[in-house]
């Protein structure tokens, strides 16, 4: 028989004393760490009930969200579920059942999405919706049994083993890493041994057993080996270098937000060669490269102000049309990173502010660089000044009466400031105190409730979404705290797809952030767009839905008043950021000027318009090809045929390939 569980005598390697199993229960209990952002966060638990059934617990916690699920499951004879039920709360708490049931020949389940029958063979692999890490363990078992390495999913899908590598720890312990494909846009890790599952490793998030909790630095240093390489495998075979080029016959946007029609954009090497109409013949030099525009638009690239880099995320951020963007918090080996996209080891964008996270310790700290007092706060300004960042982001635990200090330090070292306002204090003060610069609009309508909510908290979200359609665009504290903004120039980054997905989207609906996309991906992405926004019941949904009008009228009357705004995503690169212009234009700002936010806005505002953000004879050949007419229907900025960045062409559909994406056409 099959078993995805250690046989009992691993009891003395994993019982934790206060975990006494029920008297129903099996002995032979597995404990895995969850460690996310470097430090134990939860636990995975597994043990039997009885013949292939097994019981599983997981959690984590990531400042005041993450899920706690429980969940059973009974294997039938080909080592596939029979029957699963999972039962508690997503990341974002909001409460999840699911259930699936092999009856003969047919199947029938229940999940945030559906509730079916069909005909089921009895080997194919049921996936859930959420859960525990269990499903991974399963699948890479059967994969490692099927002589195709392939297995099928249930209902639809399938997923396949893409690659294997046995490697010796450092302890002499051999163990398998396995790459599996079709789940997700990146390939999936497993580490086994002896058809066990050791642990999980992505990004942040990282589940170790127990009794190898200590080797997880090394099992995570030779996977990001591991991934280096298909990634740096992946920009070798889809680059396409400059020599020279011309885009024919197509419609150049310029900085003024105007389209010139039917032009011919010449282009050498990384650089803006000439400009002028495709009726002027002109003798083309030998080797020219000639790529057609007709009824097409070249734009500049596209500045995403939001972002957080990873090697995995840059493909998105190209295949996009977004060739530059801000880091608004990240580890400190950034730069090397961005070196990795500037020599195109790895398909990535510019980045072209590097700003650094300081937050303060408690419950609900960010945990990427947290500091227990002031003085550990200033001297991380100077780590990240000597680094050759830009700007410190402060975050939500920084206590109120570091603000100021922290500010002062910054700025006398030509740093800005920006950030989320800390908990108990209003975005009123932290401006006053030395904010240059405010993400997140939710943090924009907290000035207006009380500077006593603990905005560390999901509050900083339930508060804005409850009580923001309330907020008055004509009353005298609105309109100083805009003028505010206006004489101290506070630059707002807004993040508005993020808080459509939290305000408007359903448990077990597709999200209408993500709608226009969801068919295009693979599996498991599909199935997170339906896992709903904030938890909500009652009124919630029609106030909620009030509330984000009220953002986006916010949104139109800073832009109208002069306030300076930026689009950015904070979350999926490339299709987030295609919804965040959408979104601007459905506030009512035209699409004309949400495109120049996007380029020559965004390039000036980042110092980099010297070279980037318009399409000038002796700019850099940043540049965007758009099937379509952005200006007309802001909904064509989706449709980016190729990006070139740096003196290389990558084509959309290539990158997305890569991704298990579909492109648009």
């Amino acid at each position: 028989m099959r078993r995805i569980l250690p046989i009992s005598f691993l009891l003395a390697l994993f019982f934790l004393p206060g975990c006494q199993p029920g008297p129903e229960l099996s002995t032979d209990k597995v404990i895995y760490d969850v460690v996310f952002r470097g430090k134990v966060s939860g636990t995975y638990e597994k043990w039997t009930l009885g013949e292939q059934q097994f019981k599983f617990l997981y959690n984590y916690t990531d400042r005041g969200r993450g899920p706690d699920f429980q969940e059973e499951i009974s294997l039938n004879e080909w080592g596939m579920i029979s029957a699963q039920s999972i039962s508690g709360v997503n990341y974002r708490k909001t409460a999840v059942e699911e259930l699936f049931n092999q009856k003969g020949n047919r199947a029938q389940w229940k999940n945030s999405r559906e509730e079916k029958e069909d005909d089921f063979t009895g080997r194919q692999l049921y996936f859930r919706y959420d859960g525990s890490p269990a499903i991974y363990e399963i699948l890479a078992q059967r994969l490692l049994e099927s002589e195709e390495q392939k297995v099928d999913l249930f209902p639809n899908g399938s997923a396949s083993l893409s690659g294997q590598r046995t490697v010796t720890l450092a302890n002499g312990t051999q163990v398998d890493l396995l790459m599996i494909s079709g789940l997700d846009r990146n390939p999936t890790y497993v580490w086994m041994k002896d058809g066990e599952m050791l642990g999980k490793i992505a990004g942040n998030l990282h589940v170790i057993r127990k009794d190898m909790s200590e080797l997880r630095p090394e099992l995570k240093a030779l996977q990001d080996e591991i991934e280096d390489d298909y990634l740096a495998d992946i920009a070798r075979q889809l680059t396409n270098e400059i020599d020279k080029v011309l885009i024919k016959n197509v419609d150049v946007f310029t900085a003024k937000g105007t389209l010139i029609k039917a032009q011919d954009v010449l282009v050498e090497d990384d650089q803006i060669k000439a400009i002028y109409p495709s009726t002027n013949d002109k003798t083309l030099a030998v080797g020219t490269k000639v790529l057609d525009g007709t009824n097409k638009t070249l734009m500049p690239g596209l500045f995403d102000m939001h972002t957080h880099n990873t090697k995995f995320r840059g493909i998105l951020h190209l295949a996009g049309g977004v060739t530059s963007v801000r880091d608004l918090a990240n580890n400190k080996q950034l730069k090397d990173l961005s070196a990795q996209f500037d020599r195109n080891e790895l398909i990535g964008p510019r980045i072209v502010t590097f700003c650094g996270i300081i937050d303060g310790s408690g419950p609900f700290a960010n945990q990427r660089n947290v500091v227990d007092n002031l003085e550990e706060g200033l001297a991380e300004i100077d780590i990240y000044k000597n680094l050759g960042y830009q700007q410190i982001k402060l975050y939500s635990s920084i206590r109120p009466e570091w603000v100021k200090p922290l500010a002062d330090k910054a700025h006398s070292l030509g740093m800005r400031v920006s950030g989320h306002i800390p908990a108990y204090m209003t975005a009123t003060q932290a401006i006053e105190q030395g904010y240059n610069e405010i993400q997140h609009i939710n943090m924009l309508f907290l000035n207006f409730l009380s500077d006593t909510i603990d905005t560390r908290t999901p509050l900083r979200h339930t508060m804005p979404a409850k009580h923001g359609k309330d907020l008055d665009l004509e009353s005298k504290a609105y309109k100083d705290f805009v003028q505010l903004l206006k004489e101290k120039d506070i630059l707002v980054d807004l993040t508005l797809g993020i808080f459509e997905n939290m305000y408007l989207s359903n448990f077990g609906e597709v999200s209408p952030t993500y709608a226009a996309i969801a068919e295009r991906m693979p599996l498991m992405n599909q199935r997170s767009f339906y896992s709903g926004g904030l938890p909500k019941e009652g009124d919630d949904f029609t106030t909620y839905a009030q509330s984000f009008e009220k953002m986006l009228a916010v949104i139109k009357d800073l832009n109208e008043k002069g306030v300076k705004v930026v689009p950015g995503t904070d979350g999926l690169p490339g299709f987030l950021y295609h919804r965040e212009l959408e979104l601007y234009v459905k506030a009512g700002i035209p699409a004309a000027d949400v495109l120049q936010l996007a380029t020559i806005r965004s390039a000036e505002i980042t110092g980099m318009s010297g070279t980037l953000g318009a399409i000038e004879v002796g700019k850099s050949a940043d540049l965007i090809l758009v099937d379509g007419n952005p200006i007309e229907d802001i909904s064509d900025i989706r449709k980016v045929e190729w990006t070139m960045k740096d003196g290389y062409l990558f084509y959309a559909k290539d990158l997305y390939q890569t991704q298990g994406i579909q492109h648009f056409k």
